[in-house]
């Protein structure tokens, strides 16, 4: 089991930069891939970034490649995701999200076990 909590949201300008971080407790998180994201109002959930248990492999979005970054620290048991050069759409409830331990990175929100509560993020422009 697997708990999550994010933080780190927040109102910024637009061309402007945010770290979210996401805090999980329990025992299975090294071995667990992990993904943030992101729902704005009216729309549905979409995938941001995905991360592997180890870390080296990544998937992104093609709206946030090249300004968004996953990243993670197995010590500190923390999923972090950079966002630079934001825009107006990218504002939205965040979201954290772990997979069962053994299943490799994933894109679609049913494929993820573990939810955390979610940050909102906004952009003004």
């Amino acid at each position: 089991q697997v708990q999550l909590v994010e933080s780190g949201g927040r109102l910024v300008q637009a061309g402007g930069s945010l770290r979210l971080s996401c805090a999980a407790s329990g025992r299975t998180f090294g071995s667990s891939a992990m993904g943030w994201f992101r729902q704005a109002p009216g729309k549905e959930r979409e995938f941001v970034a995905a991360i592997d248990w180890s870390g080296p492999y990544k998937r992104y979005a093609d709206s946030v490649k090249g300004r968004f970054t996953i990243s993670r620290d197995n010590a500190k048991n923390t999923v972090y995701l950079q966002m630079n050069s934001l825009k107006p759409e990218d504002t939205a409830v965040y979201y954290c999200a772990g997979r069962p331990v053994g299943f490799g990175v994933a894109t679609y929100d049913y494929q993820y076990d573990y939810w955390g509560q979610g940050t909102q993020v906004t952009v003004s422009s």
